[in-house]
């Protein structure tokens, strides 16, 4: 491979940036700009110079071959964090033969120099959007390889079944232990099991990863667009006494206690002769029913709409109207913080029951190894082999042990430039 850089902190101005290099050319490169590189790992202050031009003073490591996060030659030059600066250090790699490196393509290479698995490429790429505390810990899981680790041992069992049946194949003639096509028959039900628990998280896992919608519904003048201009403590929607004011769908996206969270203003939900207000309405009613939670308000009781076990009803305008059950007035922010205790306490149920599998890639896969277990002791020996040595490969996939080009240009175009 030739040799990439490309800064790896955020363009424009600041403190530090930091320019990083990969490749086979990385610290001969650096020397040319900062003499000599001794020892591997550590920094040292070094005037960068370009011929008789001093471009900077700058903190310079050296990373070598199999101990860097690429798993190539890497070299970091940390310079003052001016965007001159960075600009006339491009200018000096460039003229040296480096090339700048595309999105995703220090991991890439890193996932290609066998340095994480694919697993643990997309927890990277699922680290650097992460919003909320949950979605970091999630991420942090799959960076560190738990998939990884836990497909390890499913495929080590399925490897075991596999070589126990090709015994009793190679030796059908000579005495095999009875006890063979029962060790079989475990290890291939304790493996499906264990999918089955992963494929059973997926979706819980996948709505952790990209977020919760929380949609807020009810007839017109119920203080929808008050309450989600409360919860963002800002004006965030246009309130007014016309019915039919809100006709689009407004969304606030929010923190709620380490959960991400979006909230969604509706309009409000009635029989319209306005076609644009009927739209509104048609598109209100579609996004809430895929919501993950709904929250149904009104002033007067108004129950409109199919309900949902996890759904909240609150009754509002409670500084204006008595009544029973949870009562909130957005307008002076009575109830709310309850209404949000009683969401987070809804959606903390849902992520509890999140794993680790949280790419549809990743489901797919192990639905392959499920279906491929799907064997009877009345199957052929062969064709049973053949069963258990498909859902091995289906499991190597999903970690990217074999057969991952097809996914890396998906994955890896994510990422932003200098990861």
């Amino acid at each position: 491979m030739d040799t990439i850089f490309a800064e790896a902190t955020p363009p424009g101005r600041g403190g530090v940036s930091v320019i990083r290099l990969s490749g086979p050319d990385s610290h001969a490169v650096i020397e040319t700009l900062a003499g000599f590189l001794p020892e591997a790992r550590r920094s040292y202050l070094r005037a960068l110079r370009d011929g008789d031009d001093l471009i900077d003073r700058a903190l310079v490591i050296r990373f070598d071959e199999g101990e860097s996060f690429t798993g190539e030659q890497v070299a970091e030059v940390h310079v003052h964090g001016a965007p001159v600066i960075v600009n006339r250090l491009n200018v000096a790699l460039v003229s040296r033969g480096v090339r700048r490196a595309e999105a995703g393509e220090f991991t890439r290479r890193a996932f290609l120099n066998g340095m994480m698995d694919l697993a643990e490429a997309e927890g990277l790429a699922d680290l650097l959007s992460a919003e909320t505390e949950a979605q970091r810990k999630l991420a942090m899981r799959a960076t560190e390889g738990e998939l990884g680790k836990q497909t390890d041992v499913l495929r080590t069992k399925l490897i075991r079944a596999g070589a126990l049946i090709e015994a009793s194949i190679d030796f059908a003639d000579e005495e095999v232990p009875e006890e063979v096509p029962a060790e079989v028959f475990h290890l291939v039900r304790d493996v499906r099991i264990e999918i089955e628990k992963m494929l059973f998280s997926y979706p819980a896992t996948e709505r952790l990863r990209q977020g919760y919608e929380v949609a807020i519904i009810g007839p017109p003048n119920a203080g929808k667009s008050t309450l989600i201009n409360r919860i963002a403590r800002r004006e965030l929607a246009l309130v007014s006494d016309i019915a039919g004011t809100t006709r689009d769908i407004i969304e606030l996206h929010t923190d709620l206690r380490g959960l991400p969270v979006t909230f969604l203003d509706t309009a409000g939900l009635r029989d319209s002769q306005d076609p644009v207000e009927a739209m509104g309405i048609s598109r209100a009613t579609g996004r809430a029913k895929e919501a993950d939670l709904r929250i149904h308000l009104s002033a007067d009781g108004w129950d409109g709409v199919d309900w949902n076990k996890d759904d909240i009803r609150v009754r509002s305008k409670a500084d204006l109207v008595n009544g029973e059950g949870l009562a909130i007035s957005a307008e002076t922010g009575a109830g709310v913080a309850d209404l949000l205790d009683l969401i987070y306490d809804r959606l903390k149920a849902k992520a509890s029951r999140s794993g680790l599998v949280g790419h549809k890639r990743q489901a797919e896969s192990l639905s392959r190894a499920y279906t491929c277990l799907d064997i009877d002791p009345d199957m052929a020996p062969e064709l049973m082999a053949e069963s258990i040595r498909q859902a091995a490969h289906a499991l190597a996939e999903m970690v990217g042990r074999v057969g991952a080009e097809d996914f890396l240009d998906e994955i890896f175009s994510s990422f932003c430039i200098g990861k």
